[in-house]
């Protein structure tokens, strides 16, 4: 396992896929996050997802798809950390398994780096129609946040949590700034990313080097300033902040509960965090699991989650309408157990079992594999398989995950909660 730099900015990792029929090629385009065209990006992802050059529309990608035997084809943007991730990713059969020895790694090749760098145009400008189509398409996701009381709670509690930092810009953009998206600033968005963006092409099953030259001849001609990427950053540690907002007829109530780390020290190994955001909240085996939910029956669900890149850890659960501050107090209270009380080797083994669990679970899945060496790359981490991973896991101390913890402070709640009189009738339904 080796990640190969072919130009400024632009590396290439080939990954094995023996086990497996099936080969994949992804290209990822990580650069930075910008306010102002933070709407832009998102509905960019969609457009390209349409078509590009070769096949400008879906109709005609769809047929080209399948007749290389039904690949599949995604275009995704993800966060990392105040970076954004744009990607696309092609999986299909193996050349060996062609019937009639068609050059399949080349085909796929053509279609994921032509989806990224061929992108259909109409006079240097993105399609009209098709910008107009996924900007109706991203008005609606965004509409639908309030539908999920349980993502919403969530993202209300980021808003107010990370404020106008970096971190802190929506992913999916802004309502408000959609009326604003036009062809012509796609475009220019576009050109931005294939500028500023560290270029990885990850491989598995397919000829390493021909993918290789097909990315470098791509290239020729794109004007390149590969940005760094961005560095872990925290949130300062604040006064705790509680917000509620009330619902009328809401059955089931949400409290998301953020800390943070304040960017005072290093941040932890992912190694360490794993096991630590375990024991908390992370695995049926955990603290908040075993005594909120299931002892107490304070909370329909209770998990834990933290990110190094943002030094935020989040607790979020689902509870009875005027029950949140029961809920709340007793989940402080089991953190504060894990921090200055006994932790015993027994549950950290009970938790440590699932991850191991989970991690062999990793070589079952191209697309999974995929995810765990491009998250060591975002991390700045040298490459290692997972197996080593486990060995990683397996070594995490009591202290360790007890130091992780005591590095977290309370900033923000947020609760999502039945306005008096409206409350419904209970139960296990995330509304």
């Amino acid at each position: 396992m080796e990640r190969k730099q072919l130009a400024p900015g632009v590396f290439i990792t080939s990954m094995s896929a023996a086990k497996f029929n099936r080969c994949r090629i992804t290209i990822h385009l990580r650069f930075p996050a910008q306010r102002e065209t933070a709407t832009d990006a998102a509905v960019l992802a969609l457009v390209l997802e349409r078509g590009y050059a070769a096949c400008p529309d879906m109709t005609a990608l769809s047929r080209r798809l399948a007749e290389l035997y039904g690949a599949d084809l995604g275009v995704d943007l993800s966060s990392a950390g105040p970076d954004r991730v744009l990607s696309a990713d092609i999986c299909g059969i193996k050349d060996a398994y062609a019937l009639a020895g068609e050059n399949l790694t080349d085909a796929y090749a053509d279609i994921v780096f032509g989806t990224i760098f061929d992108p259909y145009l109409i006079d240097g400008r993105f399609d009209p129609e098709a910008v107009r189509i996924e900007t109706e398409t991203q008005a609606r996701r965004l509409e639908a946040e309030f539908n999920s009381k349980r993502l919403y709670c969530v993202r209300q509690a980021r808003r107010k949590f990370f404020g106008d930092s970096p971190a802190g810009i929506e992913l999916g953009g802004y309502p408000a700034e959609l009326v604003n998206v036009t062809p012509t600033s796609l475009k220019a968005e576009y050109d931005r990313i294939l500028s500023t963006a560290s270029i990885d092409v990850m491989v598995q099953g397919v000829d390493e080097a021909r993918v290789a030259d097909l990315l470098l001849r791509k290239l020729e001609g794109i004007r390149r300033d590969p940005q760094p990427f961005a560095l872990p950053m925290a949130m300062p540690r604040t006064p705790l902040r509680h917000f509620k907002e009330e619902v009328p007829g809401l059955t089931q109530a949400k409290l998301c509960m953020l800390f943070t780390t304040g960017g005072e020290s290093d941040p932890p190994s992912v190694s360490i965090l794993r096991v630590a955001m375990s024991v908390l909240g992370g695995s049926a085996t955990s603290r908040l699991f075993r005594n909120v939910r299931e002892k107490q029956s304070l909370c329909y669900y209770c998990g834990s989650a933290a990110q190094r890149s943002t030094g935020v850890m989040m607790i979020d659960s689902g509870v009875e309408p005027g029950k949140e501050q029961q809920a709340e107090a007793a989940i402080l209270a089991e953190l504060e157990g894990l921090k200055n009380g006994p932790i015993t080797q027994e549950e950290i083994d009970d938790c440590r079992r699932g991850l191991l669990s989970s991690m062999d679970a990793l070589s079952d899945s191209l697309a999974a594999l995929e995810g765990w060496y491009y998250g060591q790359i975002t991390r700045g981490e040298p490459l290692y398989p997972p197996e080593y991973g486990k060995v990683l896991i397996s070594a995490v101390t009591l202290d360790e995950v007890r130091q992780a913890l005591q590095s977290y402070s309370y900033s923000v709640c947020y609760d999502v909660t039945a306005k008096p009189g409206t409350a419904g009738k209970g139960g296990a339904e995330d509304v």
